[in-house]
This record gives C-alpha cells, sequence and structure tokens, in this order.
C-alpha cells in the first residue's frame, strides 16, 4: 500500500512541474498570429526585397503570402481585406486575371475600398485598359488618401507601375 502511495506521490509532482511557469508546456501566454497577419508581414518583406530589385526573393514570399491568405479566406470567408491582399499577391505571381477576380470579389463586399480600387487601376493600366483604371480613380477621387495620388500618378504616367 505504501509503495502505491509513493506512486502517485512522484506522479502527482511530476505532473505538477511539468507545468510550472516559464515550460515550454505553457502556449496559452502566447497570441496566435492569425494567417492574414502572417501574410501582411510577407507582404512587406516582398515588397522591401522588389525595391532592392531582388525579384526572386520577392515572389517567394508573395506565394507564401498567398498560401496564407487563402487559409484565411477559408476561415474567414467574403472579407475585403483579405481578399485585396488576394488580389494583389496573384497579381505579382503574374496571374492578372485571378488577381482581378478577387478585387471584384472585395468591390462587392466594400465598394470603397481604397486598397482595393488603387491596386485593381493599377492592373487596369497594366493591361492597357486606361478607362477601367480612370473609373477607379474616380471612386477614389474623395477620399483624401494616398491610393488615390499613387494611382494618379501611375495613370498619368509620372510614376512607373511595377504591377
Amino acid at each position: 500500500m505504501k509503495k502505491l502511495i509513493y506512486t502517485l506521490l512522484i506522479i502527482i509532482a511530476l505532473t505538477n512541474n511539468s507545468f510550472s511557469a516559464g515550460s515550454s508546456s505553457d502556449n496559452d501566454s502566447t497570441p496566435k498570429v492569425s494567417n492574414y497577419a502572417k501574410a501582411k508581414n510577407l507582404i512587406k518583406a516582398a515588397k522591401k526585397y522588389e525595391k532592392k530589385g531582388k525579384t526572386e526573393k520577392a515572389q517567394k514570399r508573395y506565394a507564401k503570402a498567398q498560401k496564407l491568405l487563402l487559409k484565411s479566406n477559408d476561415e474567414k470567408p467574403l472579407q475585403a481585406d483579405t481578399l485585396n491582399y488576394l488580389g494583389f499577391t496573384t497579381r505579382k505571381l503574374g496571374d492578372y486575371e485571378g488577381g482581378e477576380k478577387f478585387y471584384l470579389q472585395g468591390l462587392q463586399i466594400e465598394p470603397n475600398h481604397n486598397g482595393i480600387n488603387e491596386y485593381l487601376g493599377e492592373l487596369y493600366v497594366a493591361t492597357n485598359r486606361m478607362d477601367m483604371a480612370k473609373e477607379r480613380l474616380e471612386v477614389l477621387k474623395t477620399c483624401n488618401c494616398e491610393e488615390y495620388d499613387e494611382l494618379k500618378e501611375i495613370i498619368e504616367g509620372t510614376k512607373k507601375s511595377k504591377y
């Protein structure tokens, strides 16, 4: 009987010790970063690589971001911000048609979304649909935002589009 009690005490002591403060088993204190947030960080990094001319590294980040955004869209469907970045990464990976579909889905949810309107306008410039690009600019006209200024510069040709 004594052996059984000692065995139980040892098991209890070991179990309690494994959950002490600071142990690797204490995962509740670390907040989980969403797939959307991870993707946004990858997009920021990709843009920096692009500015430095490191296209291959940028493309890898865009591809990883796109995968995370697809997961995010599955978890929380039809979020305009997610669809905006899905359109952006898809376009950056060379699929203009797919990118346009994501942008248009996002505009159905939020027609005045600044980011979607700017990026869709840039896509229209890149695909020689200037009238449609100007329509996106018109939507942004009253926003008093940098998206308007950037798209305007691209349409006027004073800023070269990398998209």
